[in-house]
């Protein structure tokens, strides 16, 4: 049975009382302690769960293995039946024992078996040696000492014991996950429903890529980019469209967006044609986030009929990074999932800057010869940066001088999961 999360409140992204610029850190900080799951719960079967927000801890249902085993082809035998020994030799019992195939009897002291890689260790075996070690004739194995007791031998349970906390809530599920599931003897496993995310493209002056462009017109490159970013961020992307500078056709946009959570690019800012940001003033739950950072400081937040809306910069440059820094790990909490931080590491400058004190940046970057290049312009409407890189660099608060050299945090885009 699915279950259904309370809504968020309305006021989940009022701002405290007094501020006004909101440093890159607190506004993370603020999303992170909001926000919490939207979607619905409910059972899916293993085989269709790849990728899927688990909604709540798992523990083993049986232990892995589940009885011990050989970890590889040989012979098994009592350790303590050839103690001392230099050069052993054992009679084999008749038989072997497979995989997947117990052994119906007993392995007497003095006794040695055929033994098949992943088979159960017949009663009186607790050791095994390798194939490779051995000779073989007329019913007998013949090997070398000393054999370490308990060798080529896997215990029950040394993975993982029955009962034992495997994946916890929160977590996106990969193959391997799958594969620790169906091995510990789950088949139905509790997920969230995937969060469908909405993309809504704003303003007189867009045009959709291939249509007719008038003068002073641009293509759309928000929409394609944004839903693109919603799928690699493992979400069901909207295709909302895109609506002219018309309150009236926004607001009939809005009202029948089949969407959890919806995300615009411009119209977010406090201009005569910002009608997301007036539309959602309108409705009393607009917050407008004034973010001290390089490049998109406007962010409009808001919740439509209890939908959370995310006004993004209309400029793609700007509209991207706020969607990997701002947008991903918020929508992320929405679906269920752990609060997504990217993992960057530090690498020495291959350019010169010197940043003034304020703003958080993030620069188009790669790694080229162990060190971190950056696009030949900062300017936010350089689409072209944005497929150069294959990264960004991101640069603290305050001042910084940076020279060839320095070292400075490269975060590559892999880690905001694109």
């Amino acid at each position: 049975m699915s279950l259904k999360p309370p809504p968020l409140n309305n006021d989940c992204f009022a701002l405290p009382p007094g501020v006004n610029w909101t440093p890159v850190d607190e506004a993370l900080a603020l999303l992170r302690t909001r926000l919490h799951p939207v979607v619905a719960r409910e059972s899916v079967p293993l085989m269709q769960a790849s990728g899927r927000v688990l909604a709540e801890d798992l523990s083993a249902r049986r232990a892995n293995p589940p009885l011990p085993n050989t970890a590889v082809d040989g012979y098994g035998f009592a350790a303590d039946s050839i103690a001392g020994q230099a050069e052993i030799t054992l009679p084999l019992v008749a038989g072997r024992a497979a995989a997947g195939l117990a052994y119906p009897g007993e392995v007497p002291p003095g006794y040695a078996i055929r033994m098949l890689t992943g088979a159960t260790l017949p009663q009186g075996v607790d050791t095994v040696v390798l194939d490779e070690d051995c000779a073989t004739d007329e019913g007998q194995v013949a090997f070398r000492g000393p054999v370490k007791p308990g060798a080529n031998t896997r215990r029950a349970g040394e993975d993982v014991t029955a009962g034992a906390p495997i994946l916890p809530r929160g977590r996106v599920l990969t193959p391997a996950d799958l594969a620790l599931a169906a091995a510990t003897g789950l088949s139905d496993l509790p997920v969230h429903a995937p969060l469908r995310v909405g993309v809504l493209s704003t303003g007189d002056e867009v045009v959709p890529a291939g249509s007719p462009a008038a003068p002073g017109q641009i293509f759309d490159a928000n929409r394609p980019m944004l839903l693109s970013l919603i799928a690699r961020f493992g979400h069901v992307p909207v295709d909302l469209g895109h609506v002219p500078d018309n309150r009236t056709t926004l607001r009939a946009r809005l009202d029948s967006a089949d969407a959890d959570a919806i995300l615009t690019s411009g119209g977010a800012s406090a201009g005569d044609e910002d009608h997301v940001s007036a539309l959602l003033r309108e409705s009393g739950a607009l917050n407008a986030w004034r973010i001290a950072l390089k490049p998109g400081r406007p962010l409009a937040l808001g919740m439509w009929h209890g939908k959370p809306v995310f006004g993004l910069p209309g400029n793609p440059v700007a509209a991207f990074v706020c969607a990997l820094v701002f947008a991903r790990p918020a929508l992320s909490l929405l679906a269920g999932a752990d609060w997504s931080k990217p993992d960057g590491f530090d690498v020495p400058a291959g350019f010169a800057k010197n940043k003034k004190p304020g703003r958080r940046e993030y620069l188009r970057a790669r790694i080229r010869e162990g060190r971190a290049e950056v696009f030949k312009s900062e300017g936010s409407g350089r689409i072209s940066g944005l497929s150069w890189a294959e990264g960004l660099v991101e640069l603290p608060d305050g001042a910084a001088n940076i020279t060839p050299g320095t070292p400075v945090r490269y975060i590559p885009f892999g880690s905001f999961g694109i």
